[in-house]
């Protein structure tokens, strides 16, 4: 086999089924899948059973360690030259492997990424989170997609990394959170080849409401500091864009307050930035998704990326920069809400 997709999953057997049946349709055959069951109390396995006659697949079931290790461990049992690293959560177009290969024989490279986008099935606040995580407007549009990028960093709802590579780094950290980078990170440290594939792109669901997004960023946010701590000179003036937006808001906030209860009409003009930028955010959204009402949403999803990346990456800072302290994370009741 030329590549083994590794997929870890805890208590999605209907995700993953919708992932095993994407994998049926690939343009290309010579790929077996290794799905790893991370402790789940709902476990796949029946799911996995039922390709067994359209898919060269192995299910293995371990005790719940984290995304990280159960992708290590599934690599360990994997037979392919390269490893393919994806999200439970996500959904293949049928030329997804063919585009992956196309680009290594256009040029070839130890690891690569590609992009995500949204499905016609997705609900709208799937859609609005999607957006969000992927528009101009927010810290999105530096994710991927686009061809001309100084260093891609893949994360690993879609990566690809050749076996023998992923070996002599030693695969994910431990990290409760970040590990993705901090792979990545290491990948270019240890004077490795790392590309976006634009075209091999993947339908990623991400999360299923708006208070698990605010988890999600929020741990991202104190991710960005362990990272910082674990690799000097990893943290990037763009990583910055977050917290300066929730500092910014909040003082235009307080002082449009201050203004309004002193009797100054000036407190209007106060909110006008935050204004402009939600109308920008809605009729962008509003055409992408030809949807006024994702639209709507696309506005609440973007703040909650904002200032929840921007909350976790304050309080990372004053804790580990500030008091001191080790490598933590919040929300830890388990890895993949």
């Amino acid at each position: 086999m030329k590549y083994s997709v590794i997929i870890p999953v805890f208590n999605r057997p209907d995700e993953v089924d919708e992932l095993l049946e994407s994998l049926t349709h690939q343009t290309l055959s010579n790929f077996d899948v290794v799905v790893v069951e991370d402790g789940s109390q709902n476990p796949c396995k029946e799911v996995c059973e039922k390709y067994n006659d359209r898919l060269a697949i192995h299910y293995y079931a371990k005790q719940n360690s984290g995304p990280g290790p159960s992708r290590n461990y599934g690599v360990e049992r994997a037979e392919g030259d390269y490893v393919l690293i994806l999200d439970s959560d996500c959904v293949l177009p049928p030329t997804y492997l063919e585009a992956i290969e196309a680009e290594l024989q256009r040029e070839a490279c130890d690891a690569f990424g590609g992009p995500d986008r949204a499905h016609e099935s997705f609900t709208q606040v799937q859609k609005a989170i999607s957006y969000s995580m992927t528009s101009f407007f927010t810290t999105g549009g530096i994710r991927g997609g686009k061809k001309k990028m100084d260093k891609f960093y893949p994360r690993s709802f879609n990566m690809g990394v050749k076996r023998d590579v992923y070996n002599a780094l030693g695969g994910f950290s431990k990290m409760r959170f970040g590990e993705d980078i901090d792979f990545s990170i290491r990948i270019f440290k240890g004077g490795y080849k790392c590309r976006l594939f634009p075209e091999a792109w993947v339908w990623h669901k991400r999360r299923t409401d708006m208070d698990k997004f605010f988890k999600q960023v929020f741990n991202s946010g104190i991710a960005r500091i362990n990272l910082m701590k674990r690799h000097p000179g990893s943290l990037k003036l763009v990583h910055l864009l977050p917290m300066v937006f929730t500092v910014g808001v909040t003082l235009l906030l307080i002082a449009s307050l201050v203004l309004r209860l002193t009797g100054s009409w000036l407190w209007l003009y106060t909110l006008l930035p935050i204004e402009v930028y939600c109308l920008l955010l809605f009729i962008d959204s509003s055409v992408k998704n030809k949807s006024m009402s994702i639209g709507i949403l696309s506005v609440e999803a973007a703040f909650i990326q904002l200032f929840g990346y921007g909350l976790g990456f304050i309080k990372a800072w004053w804790q580990r920069c500030v008091m001191k302290k080790g490598e933590f994370s919040a929300y830890e009741k388990n890895f993949y809400d």
